[in-house]
């Protein structure tokens, strides 16, 4: 009897948690053992195309014809695991030896691999942007053709996609590349990196995932293709890095010349200006409109003060800096004062980015 009132008080919840445990009973003590969750050992694999339908890999190439082979194969072998639709882009950018033949007959024996090329040598921006447009997969992968980036590192790039991120960055901590690349490099990721004010060590690296998203709102041109990640920051994008495998060059050539070091900081001040800038041109202006106006001020009030006091100025340059500098003031102000009203006048919401609506 008194089992079975014990048993009325018993609660519903405590009968849930005795279906579902391993009830026993000692003396007047009850000893429930909770049985240990089922773990989903569910591989990377299908994780992935649960979450991805389609995923495009965008390579850029030139002059690459001895490595594109040994490339399509790796690619073939990294995304076999992986159960999941995919597509190649090959983007010949000019290639003067027989890159377009390989990747031709790559195309012919395996039609998930496709091909654009180039008249002439556009750049690797102009690359990237064509492959971007032509891309179809809901992630966007790119990858540079020399076989330094690692194809096995396209799982792990996507893993963190699939924490919400929009851009993965891969960041080569250990760099087999020439001193002098690899130096210069580190210095124009920190340049980059107190510029920008985003935190990843290697802007530059060609292994990086994308969200469609990102690849169809942002414009690559010059040497942009470097600030991908600034740009896509500053649309609003969440931007993250993975530590990823860099291999020594077989084939070929590096393409780096000291002259893109140069180009990639004309690029940097375009790139900080068209993002923060473009739709506040007076911010700008008018920063350094006003900076100069009230030196050219404050200069030309002491001179003042020394000619009231009886001193001549006829041999003083400073009253000529004080002038020059209240000039380039005010022509500050009008070029920033013209921008506004062309911003204003050409304003459009295809232009703002959106995430999500309901209407």
């Amino acid at each position: 009897m008194n089992e079975q009132n014990e048993n009325k008080n018993i609660s519903p919840d405590f009968e849930e948690s005795k279906s579902s445990s391993f009830f026993r009973r000692k003396g007047h003590k009850r000893f429930y053992f909770r049985k240990k969750p089922i773990q989903n050992y569910n591989n990377t694999e299908s994780s992935l195309s649960s979450h991805f339908k389609k995923i495009s890999i965008v390579v850029p190439l030139y002059n690459e014809e001895e490595s594109l082979q040994p490339l399509a194969a790796e690619i073939r072998k990294a995304l076999k695991p992986l159960n999941i639709q995919y597509e190649v882009l090959l983007i010949d950018d000019g290639s003067t030896d027989k890159s377009l033949s390989v990747i031709k007959e790559i195309a012919r024996t395996d039609n998930r691999f496709k091909y654009i090329s180039f008249r002439k040598n556009y750049g690797k921006s102009a690359a990237l942007q064509v492959g971007f447009n032509n891309a179809s997969g809901d992630v966007v992968i790119t990858m540079d053709a020399d076989l330094q980036d690692d194809p096995h590192e396209i799982p792990n790039l996507i893993k963190k996609l699939q924490e919400g991120f929009d851009l993965c960055s891969g960041w080569k901590k250990q760099r087999y590349d020439p001193f002098i690349k690899k130096y210069s490099s580190r210095f124009f990721n920190f340049v980059t990196r107190v510029i920008s004010g985003i935190k990843i060590h290697d802007f530059n690296c060609g292994l990086k995932a994308y969200r469609s998203d990102v690849v169809k709102n942002i414009k690559v041109y010059g040497e942009l293709h470097r600030y991908i990640p600034v740009l896509a920051k500053w649309q609003g994008f969440t931007v993250t890095e993975i530590v990823v495998k860099h291999h020594p060059r077989k084939y070929g050539k590096t393409k780096f010349g000291i002259s893109r070091f140069f180009k990639g900081f004309i690029d940097l001040i375009t790139v900080i200006f068209s993002t923060r800038y473009i739709k506040r041109p007076m911010h700008f202006f008018g920063f350094f409109g006003a900076l100069s106006f009230f030196i050219g001020i404050i200069v030309n009030s002491y001179l003042t003060y020394l000619w009231i006091s009886g001193q001549p100025l006829s041999n003083r340059p400073m009253l000529f800096l004080g002038i020059l500098l209240i000039i380039v003031g005010v022509q500050f102000f009008s070029v920033g004062l013209l921008g506004e009203m062309i911003v204003h006048s050409s304003l459009s919401e295809k232009e703002y980015v959106i995430k999500d609506k309901n209407i």
